[in-house]
């Protein structure tokens, strides 16, 4: 049963056409998936460029540890990801459950794991199932005023190419109607993050800009 979350509720309305923020609600995946396809250019091998690794990177106005603060919640991912919807905790602490809306009927798990000196973000997930969560997400909060002598953050987000992406290693825990694998997605990684990261710039530059709390109250709960 899917937990209803009232992520960006602090935003009101203006949730449903932040200038940059695209979600599943506001753009189904008929929608978005063109803006990703006119998101990548012919005009380089792009299987070269991002064969076994998918970097991303940003600047976002708004302070590095607030920033950090909010990526560290697992929840986070309700709000900025485009498909990843209804975390709840399973009964093993530190591992959540949600659905990815990319896939049909699909569960993600994920576990968030942090170094708050280092201000590093690594998101341990898989689809179906949550004993081997090899799908890993890198992340990195770097003050900008070091790297670019000005206020704010630098956000630097990476993920390899684990050989799973090309084939399912845990089949029977899919779902037997599911038509697709989140491998079947990589070409679409690099433009899909560009699309997240704009979608976390958009969300942390509001409430900044706004006086709110980069983490609002229900995620500190």
């Amino acid at each position: 049963m899917t937990i209803a979350l009232p992520a960006l509720n602090d935003l009101g309305a203006r949730a449903r056409d932040l200038p940059g923020l695209t979600r599943i609600e506001t753009h189904p995946r008929d929608v978005a998936t063109p803006i990703i396809v006119d998101m990548l250019r012919s005009v380089y091998p792009h299987d070269q460029v991002f064969g076994d690794f998918c970097p991303v990177q940003g600047y976002v106005d708004a302070p590095p540890r607030d920033l950090y603060n909010w990526l560290s919640n697992t929840r986070s991912l309700e709000e900025w990801t485009y498909s990843l919807r209804g975390f709840r905790e399973t009964d093993e602490p530190g591992l959540w459950i949600a659905q990815d809306r990319l896939g049909d009927s699909t569960d993600i798990y994920t576990r968030t794991i942090v170094n708050p000196h280092a201000m590093t973000v690594d998101y341990h997930c898989a689809w179906d199932q949550g004993r081997h969560l090899w799908m890993i997400y890198l992340m990195r909060v770097v003050d900008a005023q070091v790297v670019l002598d000005k206020p704010g953050s630098v956000v630097l987000w990476n993920n390899c190419r684990h050989p799973f992406y090309d084939e399912n290693p845990y089949p029977d825990t899919a779902p037997p109607e599911r038509p697709v694998w989140v491998g079947d997605f990589w070409e679409m990684f690099s433009a899909g993050h560009r699309l997240e990261l704009a979608n976390l710039t958009a969300i942390a530059e509001y409430r900044h800009a706004n006086g709110l709390p980069l983490t609002p109250d229900w995620m500190r709960s």
